[in-house]
């Protein structure tokens, strides 16, 4: 079979590149490739459903400029659609002075970004919006939302479908081959062809990316967030969302307090290097993803580098009352008889040679493919952005 487009990757960019190229390209013969039995069963689906502003993000990077113009396409996209969503704005938290001057710059890139109405708090404004939280200042961000990511994908999907696109589950992509007539990408059983090839393969799209550019400058690292969930009766401690000053050292947010469309209330996660590329569990363990990330040596730089950080947040995955006792720097009144166990999720964290956590979205373009390297948060709320993008990257020779 010959196409004139094929995408790998069933999560929300792969099915938000399919939808926007659809629309941009009509007629385009199109095939999105999924190795699983369920699209978004993944980073998207595992995804705690927060629609970002774009406030951490530096002005001018691709989080920025796909953060912002992403948030409009997909509260468009909410509402012609009818999907469940709430513009409920959060407040980002200082608990103690040394953590102010992060908090000044977050307002600042914030208003860079193009974000009104932020406002600083004092410590009684806090409690107005969230009365259970304490905090020396706070910053309330009046843009951020939740919504149910998966149920987006699942309507992306249905909206490639209603445009002429074909979705195959269970293809499993094992190589790809470019040649006279275009590029040849072959599963375990089927072989297709197409003009343009894009992969957007999330934690795996590392692996993908090397079977066409052997000299890929990062690998992924994955990081498995494990959250607690609010008891029912426990719920009335956050209204909507709490987050924390984040450490501009660590490329990670920090344990925060999310309430989620469904009316439930996820803590966490915290980030823990995960032995399994798809390891939700504690004791998941995958030899090949070990060594990949082990042999890597910008990891291993990235180790000696944040050494401290990690035992942290290992202690917190084996122990509730860490655990708890990170959460109770925003809300004290919380205590361990407040949370269960809820579920995990796995990020594809980036990582250079130098042993940087790669801070910003990473895309290879060549002639014929197109390959996503590098999408972490805030890549749902961008993924129409990030769609259009890749659509006109693929439209200029199609």
């Amino acid at each position: 079979m010959t196409y004139d487009a094929i995408i790998i990757g069933g999560g929300i960019v792969g099915l938000a590149t399919a939808l926007q190229l659809l629309r941009t390209s009509p007629g385009c013969r199109l095939l999105l490739l999924e190795k699983e039995g369920q699209l978004a069963a993944h980073q998207t689906g595992h995804n705690s459903g927060v629609i970002h502003s774009g406030l951490y993000y530096r002005p001018g990077s691709l989080k920025a400029i796909n953060c912002i113009e992403g948030y409009h396409l997909m509260l468009d996209f909410c509402q012609m659609e009818g999907i469940p969503h709430d513009i409920c704005g959060k407040v980002v938290v200082a608990t103690r002075k040394a953590e102010l001057p992060q908090l000044e710059e977050l307002r600042r890139r914030g208003e860079a970004n193009g974000l009104a109405g932020l406002r600083m708090l004092a410590p009684a404004e806090i409690k107005e919006i969230e009365p259970h939280c304490t905090g020396v200042k706070g910053l309330f961000v009046p843009q951020t939302g939740i919504v149910d990511f998966r149920r987006v994908a699942e309507k992306y999907a249905e909206k490639v479908r209603e445009l002429g696109g074909e979705i195959l589950l269970e293809q499993q992509v094992e190589r790809i081959a470019q040649t006279s007539e275009g590029v040849e990408v072959s599963a375990l059983r089927r072989s297709w062809r197409t003009k343009k090839l894009v992969t957007c393969a999330g934690l795996h799209s590392d692996r993908l990316a090397r079977l066409t550019s052997s000299s890929l400058p990062l690998r992924i690292i994955p990081f498995r967030g494990e959250y607690y969930m609010l008891r029912q009766g426990a719920r009335k401690l956050v209204n909507n969302l709490i987050y924390p000053v984040p450490d501009p050292a660590f490329p990670f947010l920090g344990v925060h307090f999310t309430r989620m469309i469904d009316g439930n209330v996820e803590c966490g996660p915290n980030a823990v290097f995960a032995f399994a590329r798809e390891g939700y569990k504690k004791t998941d363990f995958n030899l090949r993803d070990t060594m990949d990330s082990l042999a890597w040596p910008g990891f291993r730089k990235a180790a000696r580098k944040y050494w401290r950080a990690g035992l942290g947040e290992f202690y917190r995955s084996i122990s509730k009352a860490a655990f708890v006792s990170a959460l109770q720097r925003l809300i004290p009144g919380i205590g361990s008889e407040h949370l269960e166990p809820a579920g995990a999720g796995v990020r594809a964290q980036a990582c250079n040679l130098e042993g940087g956590m790669l801070d910003d979205f990473f895309i290879v373009e060549s002639k014929e493919i197109v390959h996503v390297c590098n999408a972490p948060s805030p890549a749902a709320t961008a993924s129409l952005a990030i769609g259009a993008s890749i659509a006109r990257m693929v439209g200029r020779t199609l």
